[in-house]
């Protein structure tokens, strides 16, 4: 998931830079510019907790459960949120057969499904921590 949004991000950033209106990139619009400081933000954030998750499953850390619950409960909703922004920003050929950015957004909710929604991990993490699940 980590790497299907930096992949989204690297691939939004690109296309910003390339795509030119009112003889400007797109990318030079702040609006735009703001859209994807707050994805990076995220994705740095998703490689941060990833990597927690990694070195805690690797040194047998007893706060490993709490660290994979954490990082999959974020890491699912960034992976999503990169994707849709992703088909956003490349406007309508983001969801064409011409561009493969809705086939990350396809991966990213199913990805989200099958290793479990952020709400699922959430709960997990209220039961680690003992408090009540919302």
């Amino acid at each position: 998931q980590l790497g299907l949004a930096e992949w989204c991000l690297e691939e939004t950033v690109r296309h910003t830079r390339e795509r030119h209106q009112f003889n400007r990139p797109i990318g030079s619009f702040q609006a735009l510019k703001h859209r994807m400081a707050q994805l990076w933000l995220e994705v740095v954030s998703s490689r941060a907790a990833a990597r927690a998750a990694a070195d805690a499953l690797a040194t047998d850390s007893p706060e490993a459960a709490l660290t994979v619950a954490v990082a999959q409960a974020y890491c699912s909703r960034v992976a999503v949120h990169a994707a849709e922004e992703c088909v956003q920003l490349h406007a309508g050929i983001g969801m064409t057969w011409e561009h493969p950015a809705h086939l990350y957004l396809k991966r990213a909710k199913s990805d989200e499904i099958a290793l479990g929604t952020p709400g699922r991990h959430k709960e997990a993490l209220a039961e680690l921590v003992d408090l009540r699940a919302p």
